[in-house]
């Protein structure tokens, strides 16, 4: 056995040694070119690397609120924990600061790079060149930087310059004090620790050494049971179809930055949508609907079934001059799935 390990080891080193004299360590080939520039996409600040192709406000509008509104919202003030891009001019100093692409982003080669290389997320450099810089005009629009007929593209894109990018300098750490001075040490360490500021806005700072938690199952019974009582005596509902209503909760996701449903909403950019199936349009109390729609509910029109789908499918289409921006539900399961959603919250 040592004999026929010591031959195999033999034999392995004449190929590798056959291999040395074309490559030192016998290993691999050369890329090529093609492979190469597949991994070649970084994108510099003054634009080197920049593919040719263009792209306006409004056809990155379409884009973004089909592929990025999702997380990002329709207007780029992201949803739930999603990251905002838009706003936050000055609350940089502030102590809940904003970082967008208007208020903090030094560079838009920043924003077209991590774009095409990692967005939209789980379907990462599927978009096209063109839709890039049709998604990056969008933001500089949804930000106040352009207005809605700017067109950006590889020719004039080192022309635009973000608010912030001044406020960014070459990193000079290793001349401080603290890189330079090997011999720092710990001393006149603290024994005690006071609490000296709050962190307010992440609500993590304890409040006090009681805990309210043990009495949370008895007054959630309270409630189930007070909710159960109150059901008995409500009309019958009509049934739903529980896996219609799970899809359209996440097709709702898209709607959620302008409108919000269940017990706490709020009128947001657009209305509560409590109650709306086969309720009149323009029905929502506090809210200041569009002149388009005003128009159609003095038509006498109904949020049914098939009103809804025509105006999910495409909004500026069923209801000329709606202020509504968002493109559309293209599929019809997503539509449906959205209007058996909203069935769920009748009231």
């Amino acid at each position: 056995m040592l004999k026929f390990l010591k031959a195999t080891a033999a034999v392995a080193l004449i190929s590798v040694a056959g291999h040395a004299a074309a490559d030192p360590l016998g290993l691999g080939r050369t890329a090529t070119p093609a492979e190469v520039a597949a991994w070649d996409i970084d994108i510099r600040p003054d634009g080197a690397g920049l593919p040719e192709g263009s792209g306006d406000v409004l056809t990155g509008e379409e884009v973004f609120v089909e592929k990025c509104a999702v997380c990002h919202g329709d207007f780029a003030e992201g949803v739930d924990r999603w990251p905002v891009l838009a706003g936050g001019q000055d609350t940089l100093a502030s102590d809940d600061p904003v970082k967008t692409v208007g208020s903090y982003w030094p560079y838009l080669s920043t924003v077209w790079d991590y774009v095409n290389r990692a967005m939209p997320f789980g379907n990462a450099q599927s978009l096209t060149a063109d839709e890039v810089y049709g998604i990056t005009a969008y933001l500089l629009y949804s930000n106040d930087l352009v207005d809605d007929e700017f067109e950006l593209s590889h020719e004039n894109f080192a022309e635009v310059r973000l608010p912030n990018e001044d406020n960014f300098f070459m990193d000079d750490r290793e001349q401080s004090p603290v890189f330079t001075n090997r011999d720092a040490c710990m001393s006149n360490c603290k024994t005690d620790v006071k609490i000296t500021m709050r962190a307010r806005v992440l609500d993590v700072t304890p409040e006090g050494e009681g805990d309210d938690s043990a009495e949370a199952p008895a007054a959630e019974a309270v409630e189930v049971a007070a909710a159960t009582t109150e059901a008995s005596t409500e009309p019958e509902q009509p049934v739903l179809n529980a896996e219609l209503v799970t899809a359209g909760e996440k097709v709702f996701k898209k709607c959620k930055a302008c409108h919000q449903v269940g017990d706490k909403a709020k009128n947001r950019v657009g209305p509560v949508l409590n109650g709306i199936v086969d309720a009149s349009l323009g029905a929502v109390d506090g809210f200041k609907y569009s002149k388009a729609l005003r128009a159609k509910a003095d038509e006498g029109h109904v949020w049914d079934d098939a009103s809804l789908a025509a105006f999910l499918e495409k909004p500026k289409a069923w209801m000329k001059g709606t202020k509504m921006s968002f493109a559309g539900l293209k599929k019809e399961q997503d539509r449906l799935a959205v209007i058996e959603f909203l069935k769920s919250h009748s009231q």
